[in-house]
């Protein structure tokens, strides 16, 4: 840890913003340059101005392609468009909005040409397409120009499908690959106009049906403090009005909006980063906690949630993705009694043994919200979660909510768990862990070359030959998931007590080791220690 992490940032650690956007609009990139060619993650296209990985080129271009994709897909209706709070996410909106005009595509913005956290534009994707076929030409879809929680000098841009949820790599590929053709051929084929939305109430939209999804009753009616804080992000005005219209005992902490962020307390490696994760990017609000029963913190685009507990300080995303689970699937008489439970597979084994008891299925699917959508549409998947602090569920009545991850329904059904029950979070993970044992979990890097990354993304479990991980015998050796055979793009290996996972990093030159442990922090650092050798032999 840098000594300066969990520290309020200082004058030399902000960006300097007009020189961000006069780079947005001056670089142009060289698609022959890996690093400037539009590549789409689990997250969309991000990048930033400076190195010429985000500008204009790339968002007139994709913008471009998403048109030429969406009319391939028989897609006619208007696409709903929102931003975030970060400074490149307001020229991108212009950028795409000129070629959205050019073509002719009915783009729906925000009235009050504010901030648009993701689950708003899922949640009125997911409204105007309601009862259409899924071959009905006026279904709708949407852009969310957003990079999440990264650092500010980053800009990010999604596709959402008209399902609502991210776009699946089958799409994203096309779209990329599309998007770099127009650049190479000197973007003559980006149609542009000017710049043209028709005003939509995304807020009063997604707030008027916050009731369909939570028991705000129970929240109004109780004694629990909620301190919201957006952290600088397109929730800032949402909390405010949930606060209000429903009664709640809610103060928004931090309601300013800054380009710069210069707000935030450092992460761990000393960058300014909306990660509502991160104890060091919370510290002021882990800090404060006093002053509320429950305080939430959300990241730039209100799609991850951070939960603190006046008893305990910040959860794990994965202890409370565990009390969540447990709470809904017995409060929730709405939902379907064969709706399953979804999770990445390397999120918390205590998710395994709660769903275990409920006697509802799991199913474990590779990292990505996207794996989550199907089921949260049909309502056969009543939560999807991720280890990262994404997740979402359905309303009451077990119909979709949102199919992208929703931070403000999670930091609120925080307060509704503790309306309900009389206890926190916190509390309610240290009953799980007094009858399943309590786990240490954790995620560390160890480097890796393009070359191994590569093999490693394409493992097959006969490449390992170990029959023991840190004194007990493995019991799984994985490369697909259990829950929809999709690839994990890397390695899990199970014993009776303790995992882990093995990926390459999709932006540094590092895998991730994930590792939990039933049997204290010793055998996680053996497993860890085990898992790295094992890796590394293999990648050999």
């Amino acid at each position: 840890m840098n000594e300066h992490a969990g520290q309020k940032a200082q004058s030399t650690d902000l960006v300097e913003i007009t020189g961000l956007i006069e780079a947005y609009f001056n670089n142009h990139p060289d698609v022959s340059v890996a690093e400037q060619k539009v590549a789409f993650g689990t997250s969309g296209h991000r990048g930033n101005s400076f190195n010429t990985s985000f500008n204009h080129d790339h968002i007139a271009a994709i913008t471009q392609a998403i048109v030429e994709y969406r009319r391939n897909e028989n897609i006619y209706g208007p696409i709903y468009v929102g931003k975030d709070t970060h400074a490149l996410s307001g020229p991108a909106e212009v950028t795409a909005l000129e070629v959205l005009a050019g073509n002719d595509v009915v783009a729906l913005i925000d009235s009050a040409d504010r901030y648009v956290p993701t689950p708003a534009v899922s949640v009125a994707i997911i409204n105007h397409n309601q009862g259409k076929s899924t071959t009905d030409a006026s279904r709708a879809d949407g852009l969310v120009i957003t990079p999440s929680h990264n650092p500010p000098t980053d800009g990010g841009f999604k596709y959402n499908p008209p399902h609502g949820g991210p776009a699946d790599s089958d799409a994203t590929n096309w779209i990329a690959a599309r998007a770099n053709e127009i650049i190479a051929g000197g973007m003559r084929e980006v149609k542009k106009a000017k710049p043209a939305g028709v005003a939509y109430d995304f807020k009063d939209n997604y707030i008027s049906q916050l009731d369909h999804v939570l028991n705000l009753d129970a929240i109004a009616g109780s004694s629990v403090s909620i301190g919201a804080d957006p952290m600088g992000g397109a929730s800032v005005d949402y909390w405010g009005e949930i606060g209000s219209r429903y009664g709640l005992n809610l103060t928004v902490v931090n309601p300013n909006v800054d380009f710069q962020f210069g707000f935030m307390t450092l992460d761990w490696d000393e960058k300014i980063r909306m990660d509502c994760s991160s104890p060091f990017a919370m510290a002021s609000l882990i800090e404060d906690r006093n002053r509320f029963d429950i305080s939430t913190g959300n990241d730039a685009d209100a799609d991850r949630h951070g939960i603190v507990t006046r008893d305990h300080g910040l959860m794990n995303p994965n202890h409370f993705l565990a009390v969540s689970i447990d709470y809904l699937y017995r409060n929730r008489p709405g939902w379907s009694a064969s709706a399953a439970v979804g999770k990445t597979m390397v999120s918390s084994s205590i998710i395994n043994r709660v769903v275990a008891e409920l006697g509802r299925k799991l199913i474990e699917v590779p990292v990505g919200f996207k794996w989550f959508v199907p089921g949260l549409i049909d309502g056969s998947v009543g939560f999807g979660g991720e280890e990262s602090a994404g997740a979402s569920f359905l309303r009451l009545n077990g119909e979709a909510w949102s199919t992208d991850k929703d931070g403000l329904i999670l930091a609120l059904l925080a307060s509704e768990i503790t309306a309900v029950t009389g206890k926190t979070p916190s509390q309610h993970y240290q009953l799980l862990t007094d009858k399943f044992g309590a786990s240490v979990y954790e995620r560390i890097d160890a480097p890796a070359t393009l070359e191994q990354k590569a093999k490693l993304g394409k493992l097959s479990a006969d490449a390992v030959s170990a029959s023991e991980l840190a004194g007990e015998k493995i019991t799984g050796i994985l490369t697909h998931a259990p829950g929809n055979g999709a690839a994990l793009g890397g390695l899990k290996v199970e014993t009776e007590n303790a995992w882990f996972a093995a990926r390459p990093s999709g932006t540094e030159n590092v895998y991730k080791i994930y590792g939990e442990s039933f049997k204290g922090a010793e055998h996680l650092a053996l497993v860890q220690a085990e898992a790295k050798e094992l890796v590394d032999s293999v990648l050999a």
